[in-house]
């Protein structure tokens, strides 16, 4: 019988998730729904999780300090009072700080959770939820292939064409965001690769096969990037030669088709092109780095900023870099209490299971999108730092899966 740690996984299929396993899922579930009901779902989950791991936890106190979560409170609370002492009102900004204090209890309240548990349970109906929502972003993205009259398959020739693809009459699943999407499909995608190694011990050859089509159909260089940097480290840290040979053939040969209609080279620097946009946001950050306060200038202040230095706005309200917006707004403290909770929670995660390649792998694609996209408050980097500290945590150490799966 195959047994993982000491559960055994034909137990799991006999055995029904227990509530707070199926709201975790339900949680999984909310942030595709096209209306925004996620925040509820996510409230009222975080109370129960809280409730519960303080019956599996002796101690909140040593729970914080060996998680990582205390600079994590840190920013949270600085970030808190950065809203309301600048805060000009608008919806947007409003709207961001609830999303921020959402995500950071729903994280806090389950990792407490999932800290006093054994989750090899919930790890395998977690892959079972993926299995439908993947297949939710494959009819949305299809559906949109189709009332473009699937003339953008062989790719969009700039950022503008591909972001047409995205007709608001027809979303139902996901984000209604290019890059957005994308992001997520790359994030929750590796975390779907991730599955079969820790759990099964066997390399995900038509998993990754089916993720890279769904990043593909998305038009969006994001996921594309991030999943070939997850991807080279997993064939890299658990590839058998043979894997790795093949891999290295098939990119070499595709390398042409991937600078030039998925990465756009030639197109990086246009004004009207997403990289070209980052790059000119990026520019005005380091050219006016004086001006900006070690103190930050508020929350949600990049917009500001870049309007009144960036050679060209469009409109965002940060700078599409986790690092750089942290600064912007929050200042020092800002910027290395979120980069401390990062890298403590990496040590964490490397504690509680000691399989450093697989941390490293899991913690690439997050910080390669967080280079170019995320403001930090945002519900996808939450939900996958939880999903790769349930799939590490129960990861066997192997060195090289053997076997396939689907």
């Amino acid at each position: 019988m195959k047994t993982v740690g000491h559960f055994s996984l034909s137990d799991a299929t006999r055995c029904y998730p227990s509530g707070l396993e199926i709201a975790f899922c339900l949680c999984l579930f909310s942030v595709f729904l096209p209306f925004k009901i996620y925040p509820v779902v996510f409230s009222l989950s975080a109370v129960f999780f809280l409730i519960v791991g303080y019956k599996q936890a002796l101690h909140l106190k040593p729970f914080l300090q060996r998680s990582g979560l205390i600079p994590l409170v840190i920013f949270g609370t600085y970030a808190s009072a950065s809203y309301f002492l600048t805060t000009d009102g608008t919806a947007q900004a409003s709207i961001n700080f609830i999303k921020m204090v959402v995500n950071l209890l729903f994280f806090g309240s389950a990792l407490f959770w999932l800290d006093g548990k054994d989750n090899h349970r919930l790890l395998l109906y977690i892959d079972r939820c993926l299995h439908f929502i993947f297949a939710g972003c494959l009819l949305q993205l299809l559906v949109y292939h189709y009332h473009t009259g699937f003339h953008l398959l062989a790719g969009a020739g700039s950022s503008a064409k591909a972001s047409a693809l995205y007709q608001a009459d027809y979303f139902f699943w996901g984000l209604a965001d290019k890059n957005m999407f994308g992001a997520r499909i790359a994030l929750w995608g590796f975390a779907y690769l991730l599955i079969p190694i820790a759990r099964q011990q066997t390399f995900p050859y038509f998993r990754i096969a089916g993720v890279l089509l769904l990043g593909y159909l998305t038009l969006s260089r994001t996921p594309v990037v991030a999943l070939l940097i997850g991807l080279l480290a997993l064939i890299a840290f658990f590839g058998q030669k043979r894997v790795k040979v093949s891999f290295f053939v098939l990119l070499a040969f595709a390398l042409p088709f991937i600078f030039n209609k998925l990465i756009r080279l030639e197109h990086l620097t246009s004004s009207n092109d997403g990289m070209g946009v980052r790059l000119t946001y990026w520019k005005a950050f380091f050219q006016h780095f004086d001006t900006i306060s070690p103190l930050g200038n508020g929350f949600l202040k990049g917009g500001d900023f870049l309007q009144q230095y960036a050679a060209y706005y469009h409109g965002e309200p940060h700078i599409h870099n986790t690092f750089l917006s942290c600064y912007l707004e929050l200042g020092w403290l800002g910027l290395v209490s979120y980069s401390l909770f990062l890298w403590l929670f990496y040590r964490y995660c490397n504690q509680k299971n000691k399989f450093p390649l697989f941390w490293l792998a899991a913690f690439l694609p997050l910080l390669a999108i967080m280079m170019i996209l995320y403001s930090g408050y945002d519900n996808d980097i939450m939900v996958y730092l939880l999903l790769i500290f349930i799939i590490g945590t129960t990861a066997t150490k192997v060195n090289k899966p053997t076997t396939d799966i689907t």
